[in-house]
């Protein structure tokens, strides 16, 4: 006979409850089938466990021996079977996640507090970054997925389509591009251009797409908020993807569609290959797929 959880359980109620007729209704079982389970299960083991009388049931120096060993075994065997099932049903986990900084300043914090109020045992933890590093801190096996800009990830990553982003010229409401309703990048070359730094997935498209056109470069900065602020000051104009024009929202900056198709930056969820995602990892990126449509954004 092979011993199992169930056995055990078994042995447990009738430890509790001194009594056939009782541990066999808490276990849900008929007298005559508990009794033979308790019997059988003593055979497996070559020793008594219980004492028997007419009135009482109480454990042998051998049941006293297997039942300390059983109790805890069988309580750790339990928490393992009931913290696994907390998971499976979204009740329990951890889901970590590197994303673009445009994303995570508007769009995902949406989506983290609907998914935080649908799974509250579900702790998230979300890391802003830049494209590379946030592929860095996927392969690492720190984060479950990532949001990047990047079709090609490498052989080691799978990336799935999440949208794809246009690019808009920002420039001061007095500038001579705002009398424009619609533009060309011929049309912006010749003025003072602010561009994000080399790093960013904002440049990458950008110099991507230009190529072999040169930009009248004036300035580099690292941070969108500092990018509005110069071109709010008269600095020079720029050209941005559309999840970060939130950012350029003053009085003073008006914002104007570009013509150009190849002009575009693609966003995708990236995992490791071969991997499987936790049960909480997958209902989140499934939630984050479903609400692609909120990316686009409002430019009335």
């Amino acid at each position: 006979m092979n011993i199992s959880s169930r056995d055990l359980q078994l042995f447990l109620a009738l430890v509790d409850e001194k009594n056939f007729t009782r541990a066999a209704e808490r276990c849900n079982l008929s007298q005559s089938a508990f009794s033979t389970r308790i019997g059988a299960l003593e055979t497996a083991l070559g020793e008594r466990l219980f004492d028997r009388t007419t009135r009482t049931v109480e454990l042998t120096p051998e049941g006293h021996l297997f039942s300390s060993s059983v109790r805890n075994l069988y309580d750790e065997f339990s928490a393992v079977i009931n913290n696994f099932r907390e998971h499976a049903a979204r009740r329990k986990g951890r889901i970590a996640v590197a994303a673009l900084p445009s994303l995570c300043a508007a769009w995902l914090p949406r989506i983290y507090a609907s998914f935080r109020q649908q799974y509250p045992g579900i702790e998230l933890t979300l890391t802003d970054t830049l494209s590379m590093q946030c592929l860095g801190l996927l392969r690492a096996g720190e984060v479950d997925f990532a949001l990047a800009a990047t079709a090609d990830p490498g052989e080691d990553l799978d990336a799935q389509l999440l949208y794809v982003d246009s690019f808009y010229l920002v420039c001061r409401h007095d500038h001579p591009l705002a009398q424009h309703q619609f533009l060309q990048m011929e049309d912006i070359g010749n003025h003072p251009f602010i561009h994000m730094n080399r790093l960013s997935s904002v440049r990458h498209s950008l110099d991507a797409a230009l190529h072999p056109l040169t930009l009248r470069t004036c300035m580099e900065v690292e941070h969108l908020a500092t990018l509005a602020g110069l071109v709010a000051s008269g600095a020079g104009v720029t050209v941005v993807p559309s999840l970060t024009l939130f950012q350029f929202q003053r009085q003073e900056l008006v914002v104007r569609p570009i013509g150009d198709a190849r002009l575009a930056r693609s966003i995708y969820l990236v995992r490791r290959r071969g991997r499987s995602l936790s049960v909480a990892a997958r209902a989140l990126w499934e939630d984050i797929m479903a609400r692609r449509d909120e990316l686009s954004p409002d430019l009335t």
